[in-house]
């Protein structure tokens, strides 16, 4: 028999602090089991969030707490991860085949906000999530192009569609049901009702998170969002500039006002490294993200780099993440993507969708 309890070893995994749930596994509720025999140890760890980038990582950490206990020389750390519903807006309906909807949006074009959605989603897939990303720009969609996709969508039955593949990804976009140059010349009414049927009329399949690509502002489709999807949480994009800063801030508090719960800040062209000598600069200012965060008390989730391969790479239809997979920019859009579903995880979460709908018949 060991010496070592168990509440020894949950104040000796207390010391680490998890960089993506910013708190430690124990008050995340992440630790599932404890064995303990002999001088070994056994603990299952049970992650809300995708992480395979994370894991490694996590287990050693967890392995040199514990083992720095007298009496435990060996650790074993077994890591799993289920990724649950989060509740949304009250009185709104789940979406079939679709766990959570996490909005991306800017207030302001011009910022990044489509290239950052496009390789979040890619970033998520590949911690091992499964992934959809709904383009909601009607009258601007980039998702096709971004995503290298130029069929046309299928409707088996006449009434729904089914997701287009990209990159792994299951996509819709109104930009696969008119040809790229083809003008939108809609009404609001039109669009949000455009809206409504990519997402509720395409067939999405075991969904863990739905990106939905937002078009700039605070106006139709924002609204429409706010109050008739089951939106998770949502991630704003921004640059340090004072000016784009000043709609991310709109942005935040149209959030707010409709009781969709913002995850996090992304500053995207935070900072440009010459190619050449490899000087850096803050074109658009600098800690503009960071003064946001601490303002309205919200996480600063990271900072994307002005750099031209991510440019390059999405005109070409493979994102940076599916395109270097292993380069460090990926490495940056992978870490905003743990940061941002782990903060998601530690919402409370839902189970409507659980419960069969009642029936009353008269016999």
């Amino acid at each position: 028999m060991s010496s070592v309890t168990r509440e020894q070893i949950e104040s000796a995994i207390q010391q680490y602090i998890d960089p993506c749930l910013q708190q430690d596994l124990v008050a995340a509720k992440c630790i599932k089991n404890i064995a303990i025999e002999g001088d070994k140890a056994s603990i299952d760890v049970l992650l809300g969030f995708p992480a395979k980038g994370h894991e490694a990582e996590l287990a050693e950490q967890v392995k040199t707490q514990v083992t720095a206990l007298d009496g435990i020389n060996d650790v074993a750390v077994n890591i799993r991860t289920k990724i649950e519903p989060h509740t949304v807006q009250k009185g709104i309906k789940p979406i079939q085949g679709v766990k959570n909807i996490i909005a991306i949006a800017s207030g302001k074009g011009g910022v990044g906000k489509s290239t950052t959605a496009v390789n979040l989603a890619l970033a998520l897939q590949a911690e091992g999530a499964t992934v959809g990303i709904l383009d909601a720009d009607i009258y601007g969609p980039s998702q096709p192009r971004m995503l290298g996709v130029t069929d046309k969508p299928e409707s088996p039955d006449g009434k729904t569609l089914k997701p287009l593949m990209g990159h792994g990804i299951q996509s819709m976009s109104i930009g696969y049901l008119i040809e790229e140059e083809t003008p939108m010349i809609w009404r609001g009414p039109m669009v949000t009702q455009a809206l409504e049927q990519l997402l509720n009329d395409t067939n999405w399949t075991d969904v863990d998170y739905l990106i939905v690509d937002l078009p700039p502002g605070t106006g139709d489709v924002q609204l429409t969002l706010a109050q008739k999807v089951p939106v998770s949480g949502a991630l704003i994009v921004t640059t340090p500039q004072d000016i784009a800063l000043l709609d991310a801030r709109k942005a935040y508090k149209m959030f707010d006002k409709v009781d969709v719960r913002v995850l996090g800040i992304v500053e995207n062209m935070s900072i440009h490294i010459c190619s050449h000598c490899g000087h850096e600069e803050h074109i658009f200012g600098q800690g503009g993200g960071q003064a946001m965060s601490e303002q309205y008390d919200i996480d600063f989730v990271g900072s994307l780099p002005l750099d031209k391969q991510i440019r390059e790479e999405v005109d070409e239809g493979t994102p940076t993440v599916a395109a270097e997979p292993d380069g460090r920019i990926a490495g940056i859009y992978r870490d905003i993507a743990r940061r941002v579903s782990a903060k998601l995880s530690l919402q409370a979460k839902e189970f409507s969708a659980k419960f069969p709908n009642i029936v009353i018949q008269n016999n």
